[in-house]
């Protein structure tokens, strides 16, 4: 309309060598915007990254040397897990800035390798009246945005994926309450091993 030159880049749609779009998870789109994804929840989004995919996602998503990522590419078996970490934590410090990709990857080494509690998880604010009236197991995971909905939260039950503070929970009518908050002041959600959700009392 203004007679204008103009210039655009474009580029390839990012795959996994699985096929699958990357940015794209259950719950939707992985969002740059701290707001809608959480620091620690890209890191994790990056440190699941599949196997074949690391080298790639590391000349893609990160300025490390090209020597560098030769050196991680090449890593196998379990110490691959190390190239993911350092992947996960050099593309969210892109995004994030240093301080909160370090302090993702100190929460989810407490998490997952430690055994304690990362309060850098993402939290969901619950009142503290509801918990003392206590909260269905299965109303407490969809609020916690782990389960679509009641039906997905009792299935996780019935595969024995659903934890509270890690105590695994098999009864679907069981409630969560006062009486489980934490000496850090929080109830710890699990479903499966790698996604974790808070709920902080207000």
């Amino acid at each position: 309309m203004l007679n204008a030159q103009l210039f655009a880049l474009t580029t390839a749609l990012l795959t996994t060598s699985s096929g699958a779009k990357m940015g794209k998870t259950a719950a939707g789109a992985v969002w740059l915007n701290a707001d809608l994804v959480s620091p620690y929840e890209y890191w994790q989004y990056l440190r699941n990254t599949e196997d074949d995919d690391v080298g790639r996602f590391l000349k893609l998503l990160t300025t490390l040397p090209l020597g560098e990522i030769d050196r991680l590419t090449a890593l196998k078996g379990a110490e691959i897990n190390e190239a993911k970490k350092i992947l996960a934590t050099a593309a969210t410090a892109l995004v994030h800035g240093k301080t909160a990709a370090d302090e993702a990857a100190a929460t989810a080494r407490m998490t997952f390798e430690e055994g304690g509690l990362g309060t850098g998880l993402p939290t969901v604010n619950v009142p503290r009246a509801e918990l003392k009236a206590g909260i269905g197991v299965l109303a407490a995971f969809v609020k916690a945005g782990l389960a679509a909905s009641n039906g997905e939260a009792r299935r996780a039950i019935v595969n024995n994926a659903v934890l509270v503070n890690d105590v695994r929970v098999t009864n679907e009518k069981a409630a969560i309450g006062e009486a489980d908050i934490t000496a850090q002041g929080v109830i710890k959600l699990s479903l499966g091993r790698k996604r974790h959700v808070l709920l902080k009392p207000t």
